[in-house]
């Protein structure tokens, strides 16, 4: 999964200077009061969930990149881009078919892709993802047991619920890694892995923000 790689306020300002947008107009699109704004613009304080929603929509940009992540700034109208549908699950276990009707809770628009069958989105639960992932957020995952270290991955343990870390190799395992500083790194031995066992279902491809004003 793609870094953090720049600061909210650094990526408000560059798009409020591309798109040629004054902070009072943006406060009038979006309803976000003007001095909050240019606390968001100075670095003072960065934007909740639902702030960086209306920002983005009212800039036309990806919510992801204005949070700093290291990923394509122009957020594209559906209307443009041909799209299929991949089920959301609620809940990912071993011992049967994951992606049957009964674990699926709704569906999720993505980009035609050459294998649409090996993809899936998973609703996240908790807070051990933020910022990156908020309670109730969804991840697109492309189904695979291979990764590259530092990718953000959906890991089954012990055959209990899935969980979305980023996974970095070690000389002897792999340590799971939250972006909430709050929760400790989860590390397994080669040995653990395939006696618990711990493994890779995904890839995450694409994290999307509930949109709380839908």
């Amino acid at each position: 999964m793609n870094e953090l790689v720049d600061t909210f306020a650094n990526r408000l300002n560059k798009a409020i200077t591309l798109r040629n947008i004054k902070p009072i107009e943006l406060s009038e699109k979006t309803g976000i009061d003007k001095s909050k704004i240019s606390s968001y613009m100075s670095g003072r304080y960065k934007a909740k969930q639902d702030g960086v929603y209306l920002l983005a929509q009212a800039l036309n940009v990806s919510e992801v990149w204005l949070m700093g992540y290291d990923v394509p700034m122009e957020s594209i109208p559906i209307k443009d881009i041909e799209k299929i549908k991949i089920p959301v699950l609620g809940t990912v276990k071993a011992g049967y078919d994951y992606l049957a009707q009964e674990n699926i809770v709704g569906y999720e628009s993505i980009d035609n892709v050459p294998d649409p069958e090996n993809y899936y989105a998973l609703q996240v639960t908790g807070d051990s993802m933020e910022p990156l992932f908020s309670n109730g957020d969804i991840a697109i995952v492309h189904k695979q047991d291979g990764f590259d270290s530092g990718n953000t991955c959906i890991i089954l343990v012990n055959g209990e619920e899935a969980t979305v870390k980023k996974v970095v190799r070690m000389d002897d395992g792999i340590d799971l890694i939250a972006m909430n500083p709050y929760y400790p790194v989860r590390h397994f031995t080669k040995n653990e892995m395939n006696e618990i066992p711990v493994k890779i279902i995904g890839k995450v491809v694409e994290a999307r923000k509930r949109k709380v004003f839908e």
